[in-house]
């Protein structure tokens, strides 16, 4: 488990790096929002490619993607392989997040075999720009082929085919292959969708072809991010220049079209929130840029607020057990697919997980360490795929918390010396509390390594209760008392 969890840090900081580095290079801004089309990469995987120029074509590919936000609203990306039979390691439907698709490109292995570009370029065409593999009917298709410039079957068929179908075709060659069949290969202007580059060198071009890979995939397009039940931000490119320009902002619930609210926004921001909505309401919000006075073509969006999460609210432990508590919360909305309740020691201990259905407030947390504090996490699974989640600490009680074994020796008439066995548990400290005749009780508190204590001030020939517990973290366990009779001082 150690070796696993190192190999995927290790991961991890390869994913950072290349990140920090393809910003550092390039100068590009993280994220592009306002692009929306359907990428398929198009790599040589087979044994004509080593294996040092595999990798680099991985971080390539990696550093190209970093800025653009993947999901199935923007930028689609799918991968497909070049060996004997064309290999599919991804289609454009299988990950819908930035880092997932690094994951999966840095993870990936070379398939090695024939360099049968004819072949992928086909399956290309028949089933990856395709609704099944997740393609889009109505954005735009880019095919990026990533290869040494050699090809062991004809390309010039299934290229003109893609064409045919309306995808833009780049080629990044790593060799020097045959450059009137790549020019061909490449869409035109081929001086913009062709490039020569060694290996070792890629990221010279990277920040170029993502600009010429943008112009065909960037939108003039309203979006809505950080929805909630009572707000959402609105992000737009950059449509004004002008100083004197300015946005209108409208937005109306569909079901009360009298409730039209608007807003302006100056021509330097390209973003706003708007609050104080209805939950669960489907607004239309037209963004218009102004300019010289004059109303250009709105663009328009359509939102949903999320709905009212109320839960939880409250959380209550109650019936506290050695190994055991049961665990209570309100409200419980409707709109609650189900519960999570999260336990662990506190400080840092391993959590654990129940699952609880939507339309039930408690649960017993069992198999639980004896005096023991442990934080408790309840969180809610809306239908809206959003969550609110509250917590609380809750103690279990200790195991036969009794001391054992209480015993007086070296009884005086006016003193006493009391010794125990001592209790189970983590014990902080022990209470001795003595019950004198004719005087007021007296306490003491030991540390948890004593195991006795001397008790002074009593009066010859009375019975004096004494009684030991032991102290917790989390409360006192149970006392164990004894009565101690002091002797007559001679002579009387």
């Amino acid at each position: 488990m150690l070796a696993l969890r190192a190999i995927c840090l290790q991961s991890l900081l390869r994913v950072a790096w290349i990140f920090q580095s393809s910003v550092l290079s390039t100068g590009a801004e993280h994220s592009i929002q306002d692009a929306e089309g359907d990428l398929l990469f198009l790599m040589d995987g087979s044994g004509s490619i080593l294996p040092y120029e595999f990798t680099r074509l991985k971080e390539f590919v990696v550093d190209l993607l970093t800025p653009f936000t993947i999901g199935a609203s923007d930028v689609q990306v799918g991968f497909l392989h070049i060996s004997d039979d064309p290999v599919v390691e991804f289609p454009f439907n299988k990950y819908m997040s930035d880092t997932a698709v690094q994951w999966a490109l840095l993870n990936m292995k070379q398939k090695l075999g024939d360099t049968n570009t004819g072949k992928a370029l086909s399956h290309a065409k028949d089933t990856m720009f395709t609704q099944k593999a997740g393609a889009r009917p109505d954005v735009p298709k880019v095919l990026v082929w990533l290869t040494d410039g050699v090809s062991s079957d004809d390309i010039s068929q299934p290229i003109q085919l893609l064409k045919e179908l309306g995808v833009t075709i780049f080629v990044v060659s790593t060799g020097r292959g045959n450059y009137i069949e790549l020019k061909a290969a490449a869409s035109e202007p081929s001086e913009s969708h062709l490039y020569y580059v060694d290996p070792d060198d890629m990221y010279v071009i990277t920040e170029e072809l993502r600009n010429e890979i943008l112009e065909i995939i960037q939108v003039k397009k309203l979006r809505a991010l950080d929805i909630t039940a009572s707000s959402f931000r609105l992000v737009w490119p950059k449509l004004l220049s002008s100083d004197t320009d300015y946005y209108l902002i409208e937005y109306t619930p569909l079901v009360e079209s009298q409730r039209k609210s608007w807003k302006t926004v100056t021509v330097d921001e390209t973003s706003v929130v708007l609050r104080q909505l209805f939950p669960e309401t489907t607004y239309e919000v037209k963004l218009t840029p102004i300019h010289d006075n004059n109303y250009n073509k709105p663009l328009v969006i359509k939102v949903t607020t999320l709905q009212d999460e109320t839960s939880p609210q409250i959380i209550v432990i109650s019936e506290s057990r050695p190994r055991s508590f049961h665990v209570s919360w309100a409200p419980t909305p409707h709109s609650v697919v189900s519960y999570e309740v999260v336990y662990g020691v506190l400080p840092g201990g391993e959590p654990s997980l129940l699952t609880i259905d939507g339309n039930q407030n408690t649960t017993v947390v069992n198999n639980l360490e004896p005096n023991t504090t442990y934080l408790v996490t309840v969180s809610a699974l809306y239908q809206s795929g959003r969550t609110k989640a509250l917590s609380a600490k809750a103690c279990t009680q200790d195991v036969n918390s009794k001391v054992k074994d209480l015993k007086f020796i070296d009884i005086g008439p006016t003193s006493v010396t009391a010794s125990w066995d001592p209790a189970r548990g983590r014990v902080l400290q022990y209470r001795v509390r003595c019950t004198r005749q004719q005087r007021s009780p007296s306490v003491r508190t030991v540390p948890a390594q004593v195991r006795n204590v001397l008790l002074t001030d009593l009066i010859p020939g009375t019975d004096n209760r004494i009684c030991v517990k032991a102290v917790y973290r989390n409360g006192t366990g149970r006392g164990l008392c004894r009565t101690a009779r002091t002797p007559q001082r001679r002579g009387r």
